[in-house]
Parts: C-alpha cells; sequence; structure tokens
C-alpha cells in the first residue's frame, strides 16, 4: 500500500480516538480566567468583553470579528516591563501588528521588534521611533536594510553572511553605523512543534555555534568598519512553558561571549533571549508569569557569567504571544450544525482557516464557547470547523458545546490575539476579518473588514 495513500473510513486517520474522548468541562458556560481575556465576563448570559456585548459587536460590525481587550494587552505589556526592570522588553511585532497595537507598546514603554520591510513600515507609520525597534528577518533585502538605516532602526539582528555584507555596503554608502547584534543557534530545541522549534541547527536562522559559523559571524562583522557589533541573539523556540531550555541556552551563549573576549578582546554588553513563552490556549495549559519569567531568566544570565568570570550582559526579551494571543478572541456565527451519528457533530461557522490557519499548520489547540446566551443543554462533542474547500479546515478539533446549539448562535474561540490575523488570507477569496479594540464600554475598529472591493483592486488581468 502507498505510504501517501490509505483507505477512508468513518474514522478518516483515527481522528476520534475510541478509547479517550474528551471529557467536558464541568459547566460549559465558565470563562477559564486563565484562557479567556480579563475584562470577560457573562451578563444575562452573552460574553461581555472590555464591557461590551459580543451580540453588539456582532450586528455592528460582522463576523467572523478579532475582538482586542486593550486593557488586557496594555496589562500584560506592563506586567513585563515592571518585571524587566533593568532589561529591554521587546513586544514581537510578528504576534499582531496594527498601528494602534504599536501605539499601544509605545505607550506603555516597551520596544518594538519586527521581521520584515512592511513591519517596519508599520511601525513608523505609527510613530514608533527607530531607536526603540529592534529588525529580525532571515532574508533582509538591500532596500529593507536601507530603509532600517535610514529610519535609525537601533539594534538589526544579522542572521546570515550574505546579510553582513549588505548592511556593511549600506551602512557605507549611508554613513551610518548601525548597532548589531548576531543571532546564533545554541543546538537547544525547545519541547514544541517542529516549525516553531528555532535553535536547532538544522534550520534556517541564525549562525551555529557548533560548526564554527557564529565564531566566523563575529569576525566579520567586527572587521566591517560600519557595523557597531553590541551582543548576540539567541531564540529557542515557541510556546515554552518553563525556562530550563532557556538555562542551557544562556550557559552555551556565556561560554561562547567568554570565546569571543578571549579570541577578540571584546566583550559585548547585551544578550537577548527572543521570547516563544507560552500562554494558556486551553484549561489544561499552565503558563508562568512575568514576574517569575524574570526572575528565573535574570539570574539565569547572572550565574553563568559569574561562573564564565564575565561581566553580566544587558538582557534583552522578545514576549509577543504573551501579551497578545489572551487579549484577543474571535467571534462566528454558526451556520450548519452535522450530527455524525456515533461520532461528534460538526459545527460550521462563517470563517476557518483563512482567519485561523494556526490548527492545520501546527495542530494547535483552542477552546471555545457558546457565547451569545447561556444553556443549560447536555455537552455535545463537536468539532469546530470552517467554510473553506478543506477538509483540514478545522479550527477546534474537540470542544464540547451545547446540544441545543443552532444555527445563528454566536460561538467564540479564545486565545486568538496571536498569530490569526496576522497569518489570516484570502483563502477561497473570503475578505479578512475587522478587528475592533474594546475597552470601558466602548468599541472602535482598528482594521476594517476587507471587501469584495479589495479583493478585486489588486486583479488587473
Amino acid at each position: 500500500m502507498s505510504r501517501y495513500a490509505h483507505p477512508a473510513g468513518s474514522r478518516h486517520a483515527e481522528v476520534l480516538p475510541e478509547d479517550n474522548p474528551p471529557l467536558p468541562p464541568e459547566d460549559l458556560n465558565e470563562l477559564d480566567p486563565r484562557v479567556w481575556p480579563a475584562t470577560s465576563r457573562r451578563d444575562d448570559g452573552e460574553l461581555t468583553v472590555g464591557g461590551v456585548g459580543v451580540a453588539t459587536l456582532a450586528r455592528t460590525y460582522g463576523t467572523p470579528l478579532f475582538v482586542m481587550d486593550e486593557e488586557d494587552f496594555r496589562g500584560r505589556a506592563r506586567d513585563y516591563r515592571t518585571a524587566f526592570t533593568d532589561a529591554d522588553v521587546y513586544y514581537a511585532g510578528k504576534a499582531l501588528l496594527t498601528k494602534a497595537v504599536a501605539r499601544w507598546v509605545m505607550e506603555e514603554g516597551l520596544k518594538l521588534d519586527v521581521c520584515s520591510g512592511g513591519e517596519l513600515a508599520v511601525a513608523l507609520a505609527a510613530g514608533v521611533p527607530g531607536d526603540r525597534i529592534g529588525m529580525h528577518g532571515n532574508n533582509k533585502s538591500t532596500p529593507e536594510l536601507r530603509r532600517a538605516v535610514e529610519a535609525g532602526v537601533g539594534r538589526i539582528i544579522i542572521d546570515s553572511l550574505d546579510e553582513i555584507e549588505r548592511l556593511e555596503g549600506v551602512a557605507a554608502e549611508l554613513d551610518r553605523r548601525p548597532k548589531v547584534l548576531i543571532r546564533v543557534t545554541t543546538g537547544v530545541e525547545a519541547h514544541t512543534h517542529e516549525f516553531v522549534a528555532t535553535a536547532h541547527d538544522d534550520q534556517k536562522f541564525g549562525f551555529a555555534m557548533s560548526t564554527g559559523a557564529a565564531a566566523e559571524a563575529v569576525r566579520r562583522v567586527l572587521a566591517a568598519p560600519h557595523l557597531d557589533l553590541v551582543g548576540l541573539h539567541s531564540h529557542i523556540g515557541s510556546q515554552i512553558f518553563d525556562t530550563s531550555g532557556f538555562e542551557v541556552a544562556a550557559r552555551r551563549v556565556t561560554r561562547f561571549l567568554a570565546g569571543v573576549h578571549e579570541e577578540q578582546g571584546v566583550t559585548l554588553a547585551e544578550l537577548d533571549l527572543g521570547g516563544g513563552l507560552g500562554i494558556a490556549y486551553t484549561s489544561g495549559d499552565d503558563p508562568l508569569d512575568a514576574k517569575t519569567i524574570a526572575q528565573s531568566l535574570t539570574a539565569i544570565v547572572r550565574r553563568e557569567c559569574e561562573e564564565a568570570g564575565l561581566p553580566q550582559p544587558r538582557v534583552a526579551v522578545e514576549p509577543g504571544r504573551a501579551i497578545a494571543g489572551p487579549a484577543g478572541i474571535t467571534v462566528y456565527e454558526v451556520g450548519t450544525v452535522k450530527d455524525v451519528e456515533g461520532i461528534r457533530t460538526y459545527v460550521s461557522v462563517d470563517g476557518g482557516m483563512s482567519d485561523n490557519i494556526r490548527t492545520a499548520l501546527y495542530g494547535s489547540e483552542y477552546t471555545g464557547r457558546l457565547v451569545s446566551r447561556e444553556s443549560d443543554a447536555r455537552p455535545m462533542l463537536s468539532r469546530l470547523v470552517g467554510k473553506h474547500c478543506e477538509s483540514g479546515d478545522i479550527i477546534v478539533h474537540d470542544l464540547h458545546l451545547p446540544a441545543d446549539l443552532r444555527p445563528g448562535d454566536l460561538v467564540a474561540v479564545a486565545a486568538t490575539g496571536a498569530y490569526c490575523y496576522s497569518m489570516a488570507s484570502n483563502y477561497n477569496h473570503l475578505p479578512r476579518p475587522a478587528m475592533v479594540a474594546v475597552r470601558g464600554g466602548e468599541a472602535r475598529v482598528i482594521v476594517r473588514r476587507e471587501t469584495e472591493e479589495d479583493l478585486l483592486r489588486l486583479d488587473v488581468g
């Protein structure tokens, strides 16, 4: 039999383990505060966020709808700023970046990390000063580098030997000397999905320390007259729930710093430990709080530097998901409820993989609730799916919803503030949803809903 094909059946690919169906929650109406935005409440059965009911939001702005709890986002940003008192905190814009979000980041005292010319353009359009921006990217083009240098970007994280040459040429042309970090891979792989694990050697990011590539990058940057090497960057993965991986990575980076000092006589003053800190997508997740993370990472770096006889570098971190993720929900309208007898019920909503690709891409887990009303009906094992022409168009694989769920009800999926809007697409020519910010009983659009005119505007055929 072909390894790529197999007979389909009623339980295609064993999607529902017969001996282990997930247990329903004790209360289908409960909102776990670890998962849902900080201001989430039930008011006469209806979910409210930021003091605004989801039914009102749906009537006013349509569905699917991204809803951001502005106070939750700002509060988490403040928590990181307060916890890392003697460090730099960069909000990782790839998680979610709009002009409004960039302003929230700036107003709460954080810096901003971007990884493309487009993200840089959003940051600059929002009024973020260049010196409060760090720029990532494994294949930055010459125009992107030029714009970054012209804007006075505070830190450029170098990712390849080709980039060293390109950036030196741009800096020489503009007579500037940008501050740069070298991204190193430590060989520490976070316990996460292969596609979001970023510190093992066999991947596209950074310079491997084990092969000598990182040492060669240091030599070349130090030899470049228009580049100012200030430190190293290390990122070990995403959706990480403890700091043990950071401890091993910090030990290896510190030894590398000692080697640079010994070989080059240079003491690098900065160490960016990246981001990747996890959040609660479901009640089974148990992420660390910002204060615990800060204390742990600071102690790790201090201890390793003391053992290596090095002065402690200034630490930087890059939380993105940890700030934006829990602050966002996606509100959908139920369109069809289809019972597959003896297996499960398929609940189809008016969005799907075009507004949340993470389930299909990573196998990510989410939770959701009926939010337009409360129900005391029995739990119904469901699969929340979208309207796209793909059998893999799944938002939540296994979700218990009330058995009286019907078309027209509103269902919300929690913890969608990070990487859902950022990775949204127009698959099947669905317009991308609007995004609203809610705070203090008021809602405002921060990204308008796409229209058919938007979809056709670039189609010049």
